[in-house]
């Protein structure tokens, strides 16, 4: 019995000792287990915390795009873009400046913009301008083409005694001028002014505008901002020194020396009353009443989310609201023919060689008429800028009578 009792116990010993291993084991498997599963639910839940993170990042990823389109978008096109949808038709304002570098760069005042408005005044007196020309340039110089080059051909063909500023940060630069030289070292007047927004626009109405929109107050939509920048810096050049503006898609068929305080109407209607008007042409003296109207009206109404409403449709409605006040009579609105002859739709087909006799006798009869009535012929460059001129068409046949350097290129 007690033999039999000690095997007992001596087993139970072997027993115990052979258990403890496994037990350790268990509870160490146990324990990783628990551990893992607290990972695991740890991991799971920081995936959706990351997906969270980047469902916000391309939020403000998809804002920031909004905000500022790339650099190739065409500022100087005058023909309504698809509409954007914002918010739902809602206007959706984003808080906080989100704008680009490169577009808050155009704020910055530096040593070159500060100058801005001596050498704009040392260009004009020291050259007896009989027209003072403007135009704006946004983009970078890479992209102001032979096209652009055209329509500073045609004006200086037509006009050439006058004088053409570029405000333009990127054709103030030594491979901005090698794109003038042609004309340049030819005698004709044309300079690229790095512009001073801050001093263009002091005491005017856009000042206040200008602030809220860098410090990011005020929003700044989702129309490319370079864009809404040239419809207001036009108003200030022609408010602050007088003259013309145009855009850089215009072929220039008259004389402008008679032509002031004048904008142009884009369609009218059967009665030949306008419709709507357009500010890719501008001709006003210093200091006009309407020119200032205009730059009020786009700093209180400003609407970046729709296309037109700080260009075109400014300048309709400002004149609409202001026919019979006696202060602001001193203007006239410009048939059709002066500077829209042809609309945006059909454009195309001054683009185009005549098929036949009968189209060559159109060509001839177009031409004419425009020679009879049109200051300069408007080219909608966002819907003609991929036509190619072709020959014998009615571009071809005005290029060849107004061009200076007079190489066939568009």
């Amino acid at each position: 019995m007690s033999v039999s009792l000690r095997i007992s116990r001596r087993t139970l010993q072997i027993y115990a000792i052979a258990a403890l291993p496994l037990a350790i084991a268990v509870i160490i498997l146990a324990d990783s287990f628990i551990f893992n599963l607290s990972i695991g639910f740890n991991n799971f839940d920081n995936r959706f915390k990351r997906l969270d993170e980047l469902k916000m990042q391309d939020a403000h990823s998809e804002a920031v795009l909004s905000l500022v389109q790339p650099t190739k978008v065409d500022i100087h096109g005058s023909s309504p873009p698809p509409a954007p949808v914002v918010g739902h038709g809602k206007k959706v304002f984003r808080a906080g400046n989100r704008l680009k570098p490169e577009v808050l760069g155009l704020f910055n005042s530096t040593e070159l913009s500060r100058r801005f408005d001596s050498r704009v005044e040392e260009f004009f007196s020291a050259n007896q301008c009989k027209v003072q020309f403007f135009m704006t340039w946004f983009a970078p110089v890479d992209s102001y083409g032979e096209r652009e080059l055209l329509a500073a051909e045609s004006l200086f063909q037509t006009n050439p005694r006058s004088c053409l500023v570029i405000v333009s940060r990127s054709m103030d630069s030594r491979k901005g001028y090698q794109k003038f030289e042609p004309l340049i070292t030819r005698g004709y007047r044309i300079r690229a002014i790095t512009p001073d927004l801050w001093e263009l626009l002091k005491n005017t109405p856009g000042e206040t505008w200008l602030t809220d929109i860098k410090n990011g107050s005020r929003d700044p939509g989702v129309i490319p901002l370079p864009q809404n920048l040239s419809n207001l810096i036009r108003l200030a050049v022609l408010y602050r020194y007088g003259g013309v503006y145009l855009d850089t898609d215009f072929i220039v068929l008259k004389d402008f020396s008679s032509l002031r305080n004048s904008i142009g109407a884009q369609s009218a209607d059967v009665n030949g009353n306008w419709s709507r008007l357009n500010n890719a042409l501008l001709a006003f003296d210093k200091k006009h009443p309407l020119v200032y109207k205009f730059i009020e009206e786009f700093s209180t109404t400003f609407n970046g989310n729709k296309w037109g409403h700080n260009g075109p449709y400014l300048v309709s409605r400002v004149v609409n609201s202001t026919v019979g006040e006696i202060q602001h009579t001193n203007f006239t609105v410009m048939p059709t023919t002066a500077f829209y002859p042809v609309d945006w739709i059909q454009i195309g087909r001054f683009f185009s060689r005549p098929n036949d006799t009968d189209g060559e006798k159109l060509v001839e009869s177009t031409v004419r008429r425009l020679h009879q009535s049109t200051y300069a012929v408007h080219l909608w460059n966002r819907q003609s800028k991929k036509l190619q001129v072709e020959e014998g068409s009615v571009i071809w046949r005005l290029l060849s009578q107004h061009c200076v350097i007079c190489s066939q290129r568009a």
